[in-house]
């Protein structure tokens, strides 16, 4: 049986055009997406450097749409004000990070921006339990993060549906996003995991974007 909550496409500009990336996000505004998907990659957690701090900034002046901000960095509660100066609204940080989370999740929220938490494929869904009530979402990556474009992991959906129905148990508003890997094929079958907040960027950008965007919200139904 489906989802029946409302589902929210975060168009991720990993995939937009670099040298442009204003348009990307106008791109994407247009196209009807409700989140602008921000990935911040350090070279280190991750085997990939994208973009910082000036670039968020920058961008901010493009769209009112909820900027979602992906930190794939070590110790990221060094950037986490910096980064809602910037402009973001959401800010997501990993549990595989090594800063402290309960204390970085603290900040987020202390900085005005909205507390998330990210496991790995391979990192037990289960470390983000003790968290749940603090966070506004929680995202679980459908591919290894780094590299846009690549192929979704099945099994990760399984991680989904034990979020979801922990997150019921306990009566929480919980937002749940998946991220990596999602087309036409993967979002339906996300959304009837339980999530509700859907990450898309290669599918988004390689055809028409406004209808890509409303297969994905169509996938609720």
């Amino acid at each position: 049986m489906g989802n029946k909550r409302p589902v929210y496409v975060s168009g991720s500009i990993l995939s937009g055009d670099f040298a442009a990336l204003g348009s990307s996000v106008r791109r994407l505004d247009e196209a009807g997406a409700d989140m602008i998907h921000i990935d911040v990659m350090d070279g280190v957690f991750v085997d990939n450097i994208t973009i910082g701090i000036p670039v968020v900034a920058a961008l901010r002046k493009e769209t009112e749409k909820t900027f979602d901000v992906h930190l794939m960095t070590v110790g990221p509660d060094r950037y986490v004000s910096r980064f809602r100066d910037a402009g973001a609204d959401i800010i997501t940080i990993h549990f595989e990070s090594g800063c402290d989370v309960s204390k970085t999740v603290d900040l987020i929220a202390a900085s005005g921006a909205k507390p998330s938490l990210s496991v790995r494929p391979g990192t037990p869904v289960e470390e983000l339990f003790p968290y749940l009530d603090r966070l506004y979402m929680a995202l679980i990556m459908t591919v290894e993060p780094g590299f846009g474009g690549q192929a979704f992991i099945p099994e990760t959906l399984e991680k989904v549906r034990l979020l979801r129905e922990e997150a019921d148990r306990r009566g929480l508003d919980l937002k749940i996003e998946v991220d990596g890997g999602i087309n036409d094929t993967t979002a339906q079958p996300a959304v009837d995991a339980g999530a509700d907040v859907i990450v898309s960027g290669s599918w988004l950008f390689g055809g028409d974007t406004a209808r890509r965007v409303a297969t994905i919200k169509g996938a609720a139904l």
